[in-house]
């Protein structure tokens, strides 16, 4: 019964590491085209027109 307790908290672990490795590169990535995005509308300003 024990061995079968520490199967199941070691695969909840490593599904825990994975996720937390896969939500950091997300978030890494979406910051970066949110900076490039950014900077390309204020490299823009000045052909704005209202």
């Amino acid at each position: 019964m024990d061995q079968k307790i520490y199967k199941v908290m070691k695969g909840a672990g490593a599904t825990n590491i994975a996720l937390g490795v896969i939500t950091l590169i997300t978030g890494m990535v979406t910051g970066i085209l949110l900076i490039i995005a950014g900077a390309k509308l204020t490299a823009g300003k000045s052909r704005i027109l209202f």
